[in-house]
């Protein structure tokens, strides 16, 4: 299958990874199918059923390469988002994975982590990977700027800008509590949901909640000021 192929496959096949959640994509696949995973599913329970999926997209099954995608796009398109904040960018990143999880099942070891912190691995990577390219470019620019002496100075006010807002988010996350930090960046930098924030915690799931909801109070109040 060929990388053109394989993105209408992601992009035409399924739902986009940032559309509102429906109950047919919410529960994955169709009630019934083997090894039916609903969105209350534990952790366990959906690395179980992300793992049978790998092997079978490891034989070039399309089918479960598509409900990989309706149990995983979200998550994957929500790492990328907030490490990349641009909504282009984090749907091409959101992409690229999915078509490195197509070309790349086969080398899912089991025994090295869950197929979740496999995927979630590969989509930070991604993410920061596009970081740093846009990054490069934007010194290129820079440097050809200073060459020929014509700034543009709306777009080195807009790249300073973004660099501006990565480090103030990273500058008031120290302001957080140690706890609330640890939670908030499994929740929105590692892409568990609350419920296994909590169980990665060993934390009552309110507990969790109410963690969170004051650290991202505190993380907003503090971005505004800067």
């Amino acid at each position: 299958m060929t990388t053109v192929q394989l993105g209408r496959l992601c992009w035409n096949a399924m739902d986009n990874p940032h559309a509102p959640e429906t109950a047919e994509t919410a529960a994955g696949p169709a009630s019934g199918a083997p090894g039916a995973v609903t969105s209350g599913a534990t952790a366990p329970e959906l690395n179980a059923q992300l793992g049978a999926l790998l092997g079978q997209i490891a034989d070039g099954d399309r089918d479960a390469f598509a409900d990989f995608y309706r149990l995983t796009s979200r998550r994957v398109f929500g790492m990328a988002r907030r490490v990349l904040v641009d909504l282009e960018l984090s749907e091409d990143a959101t992409q690229e994975v999915f078509l490195q999880v197509w070309q790349g099942a086969a080398s899912f070891n089991a025994a090295a982590g869950s197929p979740l912190a496999w995927l979630m691995t590969i989509a930070h990577r991604r993410a920061v990977d596009k970081v740093r390219s846009a990054q490069a470019a934007t010194d290129r620019e820079a440097r050809y700027g200073a060459d020929s002496q014509e700034i543009d100075h709306d777009s080195v006010s807009d790249e300073v800008g973004s660099r501006l807002d990565a480090e103030a988010v990273v500058r008031c996350l120290e302001t957080l509590t140690e706890t609330q930090q640890e939670s908030v960046r499994l929740a929105y930098y590692g892409g568990l949901s609350y419920r296994e924030v909590a169980e990665k915690l060993n934390s009552a799931l309110p507990t969790i909640k109410s963690r969170i909801r004051d650290g991202l109070i505190r993380l907003k109040t503090c971005l505004e000021v800067s």
